[in-house]
């Protein structure tokens, strides 16, 4: 990409505003000013500027009028006699004037030199800033990164307590479908059981009852035999009645297992969703850092390039 090529009238203008302000007029206050561009042409454009006005244009020299031509050719005998005097103070004017321009030569090699210096200076100083915004960044994108990597580690880990959950519940399930396929087998065969019981004593009963009829003297001993029928009858339907309320108990904890399962498994989820958007949003600020970083290095190679073009 090619840098952006300011025009002189820009330049020009913001040279005359920092002089105004009383700057320093340097390639990179120039730089600054203007927004962008080579610093070593902005001064150069300035120097020009600055070259251009101390030079003086030459105007066109009239002719002299006859009368003065005249007069001239009358004096020119005085002159001649003056011009051993005038050759002697000219040369002195001329030896004077080249060691005038000796000295502004030197004066203003010894500015350029301190101008050279300033901008040495501006330049190594936005270096040093350049390179410490450079480290914060860095710093910034190792936290990141860091941070990034904990999230997905937390990630990873419930993921693993997610599958856990989920086999827990399915073996709760599994677990509690047996025991109550079980206990209605079970509730079943003791329900037959029972019938069963109930019409052999039904049966005996009226054997019994036929029996007393004719057995008038053994109805204590049938009595007594009845009773103990009676009891044995009575202990069967407490056993099923223990039975089904022992069914009631296991499905009702069967249920809040199921139930528990499934809030812990609904809680898994949303801190899986959660952890989902926060690694998008380090990866999001990881990748503009990463920007701001290629940007800072490609403005140090530039400035580095120009420093290399300063030196002699």
């Amino acid at each position: 990409m090619r840098p952006i090529e300011f025009s002189p009238e820009s330049i020009i203008q913001a040279g005359k505003d920092l002089q105004a302000t009383g700057r320093n007029i340097t390639g990179f206050a120039l730089r600054q000013k203007v927004g962008g561009g080579n610093p070593s042409r902005l001064k150069q454009v300035w120097d020009e500027h600055l070259a251009s006005q101390s030079v003086t244009k030459a105007e066109p020299v009239a002719e002299l009028p006859v009368e003065v031509a005249e007069e001239v050719a009358l004096v020119t005998k005085e002159l001649t006699q003056r011009l051993g005097a005038l050759a002697v103070e000219l040369n002195d004017k001329a030896v004077k004037a080249a060691e005038r321009r000796v000295h502004e030569v030197v004066r203003s090699a010894g500015e350029q030199r301190a101008q050279a210096e300033r901008e040495l200076a501006d330049a190594s100083q936005t270096v040093d800033d350049l390179e410490s915004m450079i480290d914060e960044a860095t710093n910034q994108v190792t936290a990141l990164e860091a941070t990034l990597a904990d999230l997905q580690a937390g990630h990873q880990a419930q993921a693993v307590e997610l599958a856990q959950v989920r086999e827990r519940l399915i073996v709760t399930e599994q677990t509690a479908k047996v025991v109550a396929e079980q206990h209605a087998a079970e509730l079943v065969r003791l329900t037959s059981s029972i019938e069963a019981e109930r019409a052999r004593h039904l049966q005996e009963t009226e054997l019994l009852r036929a029996e007393l009829k004719e057995q008038k003297k053994a109805s204590l001993g049938m009595t007594a035999e009845r009773d103990q029928v009676r009891a044995d009858l009575a202990a069967i339907t407490a056993k099923a009645d223990a039975i089904e309320q022992a069914r009631q108990e296991q499905r009702k904890a069967a249920e809040f297992d199921a139930k528990r399962s499934g809030e812990m498994l609904a809680k898994a989820e949303a801190a899986q969703n959660k952890a989902h958007q926060a690694a998008s949003v380090a990866r999001e600020d990881t990748a503009n850092l990463r920007g701001q970083v290629e940007a800072m290095k490609a403005q140090v190679a530039e400035l580095m390039q120009v420093l290399a073009e300063k030196k002699p």
